[in-house]
């Protein structure tokens, strides 16, 4: 069984296709939306999902969230005396939502089709391969974003050539595409992009804000403190588009603390947030060689695009209206279901051609001849433009730079730059070469880039024929496959939360961080409530649990719990 998944930011969820259409499939807790979030309790226990974000809120320094933004990066988590890297945090909400999808379809799931941000670089798209390898599951396709979202609003099944921009900002990447279809041929023109903004940005600059109006001194709160903090803006920012002026409240060292905002000085506020949004916009506009005029719909993607100041800046953009028919959150998820479902050839899918390009050029280092003869290492040769239709292959001439040379090195790059100290380096081959003077001797550089990140280094001998390949594995991807089979069966060996306890230790938890948050009665309250459910887990009486659980919800919303 193969089934579409979205490994988000913030939040992550799978689907797959049923009866000619793309159904989410719900987790553990009957809820789309599986937080990315993973934590690890006091006896070693892996907690993925609301679960570990209500966790996190009691012991945030055994929790980890946001790690997508570091995929394919050294960065590592100190999780209760265990180092995890993002793409093994990564690995276990793929395992979650493997587990998830296996029990409600009553099938062995053992492949996906994982989605990634259009802008996502070599090395992240390698990570989340990676993740998908450690969580147990086949992972030969990824697809952009945009691409997914495309296919599920359905515009691959207009009648008619359409150019439309697939906006996508979610809890922490944002990437801008423009697509254009032409009978069956869904193709991508540009991609454009930020990785470090998101929804979380907008959530900060919130924070920030209550920070410096109650002259809160941030070098002297405790992780908990800050955690409460981060939440009550996050409500506060879902409250803008619903109240014409919030209130943020939280307890900060005893004392309860206030904050009103208008939608006028919270959109001031993010002003710099919206200039680092127009600059992608203006980018992916700009290589897709059209006019902002020329774009015949504009498709919204990512919870974030939820927020009324994102939609109006759209609308007073663009001059028009987004498509806003398909949930934000959901859209990608689905798109990449129907891509696993054409990856089956489920014959009550409809083929398209879909068409990618390459997000980042891709090329070698050179050396320039300067004025006076000499030479000046570190210049860069793109070979594989930005924004390319992949699968593509493109082949340059290199020539000696001195007599006598034995060899050449070819430096694979990334990046846009015109030195190559300012792009990211990935990968590095030598080939012995003839020795001939100056100039004399040569060697093609040939790069092959297909659709599944895959950069293949082909350099040959003029002179000889002699021929050189590799496949570029990334700076950081340096694992050897055995390396991964015995680090997938380390990680199999961790607990994840069991199915049948989850809910209940979710509501637990729930409960001790709003008893943690009350005083007074309300927490008195609290207390009873929770002892009355563990009486009743104790129990093992079905009946008795159910009746105190409800019991207990009840509670906690009437003392002004925010689910």
């Amino acid at each position: 069984m193969i089934i579409g998944i979205d490994l988000g930011t913030t939040n992550s969820l799978a689907a797959y296709c049923k009866n000619k259409k793309a159904v989410i499939i719900p987790n553990r807790l009957q809820k789309n939306l599986t937080p990315s979030v993973v934590a690890v309790d006091e006896e070693g226990q892996i907690l993925v999902g609301e679960t570990a974000k209500e966790y996190g809120m009691l012991h945030p320094e055994r929790m980890a969230d946001v790690f997508k933004r570091f995929m394919g990066s050294k960065k590592e988590y100190d999780l209760g005396g265990r180092r995890f890297k993002p793409e093994e945090l990564s690995a276990f909400v793929l395992r979650c939502l493997k587990e998830d999808a296996e029990e409600y379809l009553g099938k062995k799931v053992t492949e996906a089709v994982i989605s990634v941000p259009a802008y996502f670089d070599d090395e992240r798209r390698k990570a989340t391969k990676l993740a998908g390898k450690l969580a147990g599951l086949k992972v030969e396709r990824i697809i952009s974003e945009p691409t997914a979202a495309a296919i599920t609003y359905g515009l691959y099944d207009k009648k008619e050539n359409t150019r439309f921009m697939v906006f996508d900002l979610g809890g922490g990447t944002f990437d801008v595409s423009i697509l254009e279809l032409y009978g069956t041929i869904l193709e991508v023109r540009a991609v454009a992009g930020d990785n470090y903004l998101g929804g979380e940005n907008f959530t900060e600059v919130i924070e920030q804000e209550f920070i410096r109006k109650n002259e809160i001194d941030i070098d002297k709160l405790d992780a908990k403190t800050l955690t409460a903090i981060h939440k009550a803006a996050e409500l506060c920012k879902r409250e803008l588009g619903e109240k014409k002026n919030p209130k943020m409240k939280c307890k900060v060292g005893g004392e309860t603390k206030e904050m009103n905002i208008t939608a006028k000085a919270y959109e001031k506020l993010c002003e710099p947030l919206l200039e680092r949004i127009r600059k992608p916009l203006q980018r992916s506009i700009t290589d897709a060689h059209v006019k902002i005029t020329d774009i015949d719909q504009v498709v919204l993607v990512g919870g974030a695009t939820r927020m009324p100041l994102i939609r109006e800046f759209i609308v007073k953009l663009f001059r028009q209206f987004p498509d806003t028919s398909v949930q934000p959150d959901e859209a990608v998820a689905l798109g990449a279901a129907i891509q696993a479902a054409m990856k089956a050839r489920d014959k009550d899918v409809k083929e398209i051609i879909l068409t990618d390009v390459c997000a980042f050029t891709l090329g070698t280092e050179v050396s320039v001849e300067r004025p006076d003869g000499s030479f000046e290492s570190g210049h860069y040769c793109p070979i594989i433009e930005r924004n390319t239709v992949i699968p593509a292959s493109r082949t340059e001439r290199l020539y000696t730079l001195h007599d006598d040379q034995e060899k050449i090195r070819i430096n694979v790059f990334q990046g846009e730059s015109r030195l190559t100290a300012n792009n990211l380096l990935i990968g590095t081959m030598d080939i012995r070469i003839p020795k001939k003077p100056r100039g004399e001797e040569s060697v093609d550089v040939t790069y092959t880039y297909d659709i599944n990140s895959i950069l293949e280094v082909e350099v040959k001998v003029v002179s000889t024929g002699r021929v050189k390949k590799q496949i570029i594995k990334g700076k950081y991807n340096t694992m050897t496959d055995e390396e991964i089979k015995n680090r997938l069966e380390e990680l199999s060996y961790l607990k994840i939360s069991p199915r049948d306890q989850e809910e209940n230790k979710l509501l637990l938890l729930r409960g001790e961080r709003c008893y943690e948050e009350s005083t007074g009665q309300r927490r008195t309250v609290i207390e009873r409530c929770m002892r009355e459910f563990e009486t009743a887990l104790d129990s093992r009486e079905r009946d008795q649990i159910m009746d105190a659980a409800d019991a207990l919800r009840k509670c906690l919303e009437e003392q002004g719990d925010e689910v």
